[in-house]
């Protein structure tokens, strides 16, 4: 939607209520509800909204422990300036536009450096500038469960998935889901994202969205937007669908994978008809990048304590820091392989990944790979779960976070402050875990212990 057409809508009463909103740490969408006439007086301006947003968890806390924002600094403002490229309508909600900001200093109107959005679109200035155009693809694993999160929250989150068994590209499951799943094609496709299909995943309840490539920013944004209209439209059809990546101990877990590849000229530069597998010299340098640095930026894939739960043997989530030839076991798995579609899927991030931060940390891992000319070891054989020579992806967030906080590959890329920023936001969540007695050890350990 452009801003003319926009403006048309709202002379006609067909639009009245604008979203504008900023990504936070999260992944998730937050902001105002515009008037959209009142939209349109600041639209080519500037609103504001609480610099603690860029600093809160999951629960929305105020964490002490962040530079930027704090009760000594008064929690004061930044800026939200409206990217009207992103003007989108939103079908499943009565007259209704979106449009997403970036976040600025509120003084100085300069870039807030730990913003996801920033921090991609600084990764994808940086392969520009290397003459390349970073072309990504996610796909969308979440769970449905019957009642909605506030219902379910009433019932002391007892769960059931809205099926009872493997649905794993299954039509008679799927078409059960179809009053949800339908709606869900259908909207994000008309809001602009390019939604190619839906399919029932590896387990009871479990359903993957498929959303066609696109250069990195919009993948992101396509994501973020149909996380959250996958939300609202499983809660007004009387659902809940959940991102979380781990929701059972006999379950498997949701991912989200992330297909990558560089462009030049409008080609895929990791293409090479010449050279075994189709594969460029450029992208052994990529994948070779993506191996080495795997630790330092598993953080950004696999965010929060639960994360670190869907790792497990044969559940289709990697363990070891290995790539390999079309084999699902691996972490990096090496796609469309002598065509001009080759491509690599990092198989690590879970559903709960940020896709700007996790599309951010691995593109600055590849074009470190690039610029350090790193050579790529032989693809791995076999079942990578059985294999004990290769790295295993960090086992635990405080390991994820340890990674991190060293990791002078991440702190080149996107400063100092920025990855002290993020390292506070592990450390939140394991201090917010840690503290918390759980089902788990009351059961096993009441009588027992």
């Amino acid at each position: 939607m452009t801003f003319d057409e926009l403006k048309t809508q709202i002379a006609a009463g067909r639009i009245d209520t604008v979203l504008t909103c900023i990504v936070d740490m999260q992944g998730r969408l937050m902001g105002k509800r515009f008037h959209a006439e009142a939209f349109l007086e600041m639209a080519e301006d500037e609103t504001h909204c609480c610099n603690y947003l860029l600093a809160t968890d999951l629960a929305m806390a105020t964490p002490d422990g962040y530079a930027s924002t704090s009760w000594r600094g008064g929690y004061g403002d930044y800026v939200m300036k409206p990217d009207l490229s992103t003007l989108r309508p939103v079908p499943w909600l009565d007259g209704t536009a979106m449009c997403l900001c970036d976040v600025q200093d509120h003084h100085s109107h300069a870039p807030v450096p730990q913003s996801p959005r920033e921090m991609l679109k600084g990764q994808v200035a940086r392969a520009r500038a290397m003459g390349f155009d970073p072309i990504m693809a996610t796909e969308l694993e979440f769970f449905l469960f019957q009642g909605t999160h506030d219902e379910i929250a009433r019932n002391g989150f007892r769960l059931q998935p809205i099926s009872n068994y493997n649905e794993d590209y299954h039509i008679f499951q799927t078409s059960k889901e179809e009053p949800i799943m339908r709606p869900i094609r259908n909207h994000l496709r008309a809001m602009g994202i390019p939604v190619e299909g839906s399919k029932g995943e590896a387990e009871a309840g479990q359903e993957e969205l498929n959303i066609k490539y696109a250069d990195a920013l919009a993948t992101a944004d396509h994501h973020t937007i149909a996380k959250h209209g996958i939300k609202e439209i499983a809660h007004l059809n009387g659902a809940a669908a959940s991102f979380l990546p781990k929701w059972h101990h006999d379950r498997v877990g949701s991912a989200a994978h992330v297909h990558q590849s560089l462009w030049s000229d409008g080609k895929n530069a990791f293409h090479d008809p010449d050279r075994p597998l189709a594969k460029s010299e450029l992208m052994d340098h990529y994948m070779a990048g993506l191996l080495k640095y795997a630790a330092d930026y598993t953080y950004f894939l696999a965010p929060y304590v639960n994360s670190y739960k869907r790792f497990a043997k044969g559940t289709f989530a990697p363990t070891q820091v290995v790539w390999s030839v079309d084999n699902r076991t691996a972490a990096f798995r090496l796609c469309g392989d002598g065509t001009k579609g080759v491509r690599v899927e990092c198989r690590v991030p879970g559903a709960d990944m940020n896709p700007y931060l996790a599309q951010a940390a691995m593109l600055a891992a590849g074009l470190k790979g690039i610029e350090e000319k790193l050579p790529l070891p032989a693809p791995f054989k076999g079942d990578a779960y059985e294999d004990g020579a290769a790295a295993r992806i960090p086992l635990t967030l405080r390991d994820a976070r340890d990674a991190m906080m060293g990791s002078e590959m991440l702190k080149e890329a996107f400063g100092e402050a920025v990855i002290a920023h993020y390292t506070r936001a592990a450390e939140w969540e394991l201090e917010e875990f840690n503290r918390v007695v759980t089902d788990y050890e009351i059961a096993r350990g009441l009588e027992k212990a």
